[in-house]
């Protein structure tokens, strides 16, 4: 019983986690170089991204 009490409790706090912050995209990517005022290309976005999913 307590196993599956376990189990919910920690899925309701990853589903709230991933909700209050979701990973990164390349959408958001953009968003971030477009506020410092730059063009980014998509050689930039896709090496940023890679950098991302190497470090998870």
């Amino acid at each position: 019983m307590g196993g599956i009490l376990g189990f919910y409790f920690t899925k309701k706090k990853f589903e709230k986690e991933l909700k209050e912050n979701p990973p990164i995209n390349e959408k958001m990517i953009r968003a971030m170089f477009l506020q410092m005022g730059r063009k980014p290309s998509e050689a930039q976005i896709r090496q940023i991204m890679k950098s991302v999913n190497q470090n998870r």
